[in-house]
């Protein structure tokens, strides 16, 4: 069978449980800044949350909403829209990188990591 047309990778996985692994990285990539993952996954992942940047960015009702749609928890959706997307406004793309870091001993899986390209401030209180 051919693979013209074909987009993305199907993990071995069923449509729904494909859509809450990206989910389930794409939180946590948010949360943590910064992930260790198979290479096939992080390369998806670059998909999934470049649009999601692209949404957060643009910072209006509709995109928050659709957000907080795409990630796991409405507290990595806030964090995402009001402190780490703001800090990205100097890039129209090519927000986050994947590095290849060590080869998994269990089953020889090659390994990455995945994070922002630009250092993230943590967002402080702000102290009256």
């Amino acid at each position: 069978m051919h693979r013209h047309g074909y987009k993305g990778r199907k993990f071995g996985r069923e449509r729904d449980q494909r859509r809450a692994l990206m989910k389930g990285l794409a939180t946590s990539l948010v949360e943590h800044g910064k992930i260790e993952t198979t290479l096939p996954k992080a390369k998806e992942l670059v998909r999934y949350i470049e649009k999601l940047i692209t949404k957060a960015k643009k910072g209006d009702l509709h995109s928050r909403r659709q957000v907080i749609a795409q990630l796991s928890t409405q507290a990595a959706a806030y964090k995402l829209v009001d402190e780490i997307a703001p800090q990205l406004t100097g890039r129209t793309s090519g927000h986050v990188r994947v590095e290849r870091t060590r080869v998994r001993i269990g089953d020889g899986a090659q390994l990455a990591t995945i994070g922002f390209v630009d250092e993230l401030k943590p967002a402080g209180k702000e102290t009256k």
